[in-house]
């Protein structure tokens, strides 16, 4: 193949797709590949709400920077994106949990964030489906949801568009040295491969610190507006971030077609992707007992997939130190849809050596050799 890009990127998930977009803007010649087709694995298995979280410093900032270029971006993502600004209610079913309420809307205030204190009274106002009695919650209106794959679609036609070339039902056998071999006998050679394979990353580059994480999904028929915002419980960062039980959290999510998501699950160790109908269960008990009235609705559909997780819950952004030709963008678990444009600023910052709007430091994959995610 004469086609000599500068750089080629392994895998067209959301995180591939942003960084293709990203590098495609900054005239950069770009390859993207992928076994499968677009955003088929762990992106078609995210809930893609794209929200700002707080559970480290170094996570909020990722966050914060990219719901920004979402926010930039919205007015050109077309009806398929199904974007949506809905806001995320998180919330408290006691006193104890007010407390966290008031703590994230202090911590967020200070960071430039806006948030509503809503009491019991108001969170039954804003969302009526919510069981009685809660405690109240916390409105953070600027976060929103949109549908996966057809953004990680949207990102790809723009890069496309802008001179990458997209290699579909392409297995990449190796990444090496600059050089990248698929299993058709395909060799490109390239100044930087982007390792952006989601779980199975640690394949093509061996010792990454990344497994996957089982999640479960349902979405239900059409009942449009039974809820108006994204809702969580508090206690779904905490569960999020076990790494060594499976575990459950309430969040629920408006689709702009009037079907409801549920979720979530993760579950560690477990290479079957068939339905675990004990954690479904399990997921679907715990979303009833924050909205009863989902008991008798009818779901149509129910699926599950893998996040990349890393030890300490911060993605690997970056080069990775025993390939230097290599760049690392994975490990976002279930953050992927919210942090890849970031990702692909970042990774278009570094390549072209110049100042990030935020550090990169924090993602490199050099930590995971210094000892910092060893789990």
């Amino acid at each position: 193949m004469s086609f000599r890009p500068d750089i080629v990127i392994v895998g067209a998930g959301i995180v591939g797709a942003a960084c293709g977009f990203e590098l495609a803007r900054e005239k950069f010649s770009v390859a993207v590949v992928d076994a499968a087709g677009i955003g088929m694995q762990t992106t078609a298995a995210g809930m893609g709400h794209l929200l700002v979280l707080d559970d480290s410093e170094e996570q909020f900032a990722l966050t914060r920077y990219s719901l920004s270029l979402w926010n930039a971006l919205a007015k050109h993502l077309p009806p398929a994106v199904e974007y949506s600004r809905c806001g995320t209610l998180w919330v408290a079913g006691d006193e104890d949990e007010m407390a966290e309420v008031v703590r994230k809307h202090t911590y967020y205030g200070e960071r430039g964030i806006q948030t509503e204190i809503l009491d019991a009274h108001a969170l039954r106002e804003a969302e009526p489906a919510l069981r009685r009695p809660l405690a109240g919650g916390l409105r953070v209106p600027g976060d929103a949801v949109l549908y996966p794959p057809c953004a990680a679609a949207y990102l790809l036609q723009r890069a496309a568009e802008l001179g990458a070339k997209i290699f579909l039902g392409k297995a990449v056998n190796s990444i090496r040295n600059g050089i990248t071999r698929l299993a058709d006998g395909t060799v490109f050679h390239s100044k930087f491969i982007i390792n952006a394979a989601g779980q199975f990353a640690p394949k093509l580059t061996p010792g990454i610190h990344i497994r996957p994480r089982k999640g479960h999904l349902v979405i239900t028929d059409r009942y449009p507006g039974t809820i108006t915002h994204q809702l969580m419980e508090l206690g779904y960062l905490k569960s999020a971030h076990s790494i060594s039980a499976d575990s459950v959290a309430f969040n629920l999510q408006p689709r702009k077609t009037g079907q409801l998501l549920i979720g979530s699950a993760r579950q560690y160790e477990v290479a079957d992707g068939n339905v675990d109908f004990a954690i479904l269960s399990r997921m679907l008990k715990r979303a009833m007992e924050y909205v009863p009235s989902l008991g008798s609705l009818s779901a149509i559909r129910v699926w599950t997939g893998f996040r990349p997780a890393t030890p300490d819950q911060l993605p690997f952004i970056g080069p990775w130190p025993d390939d230097p030709s290599i760049f690392l963008a994975a490990g976002h678990e279930g953050l992927g849809i919210t942090t890849s444009l970031a990702t692909g600023r970042l990774a278009v910052d570094f390549l072209l050596r110049r100042a990030s709007a935020i550090p990169v430091e924090p993602y490199l994959p050099s930590r995971q050799i210094e000892g910092v995610t060893h789990a």
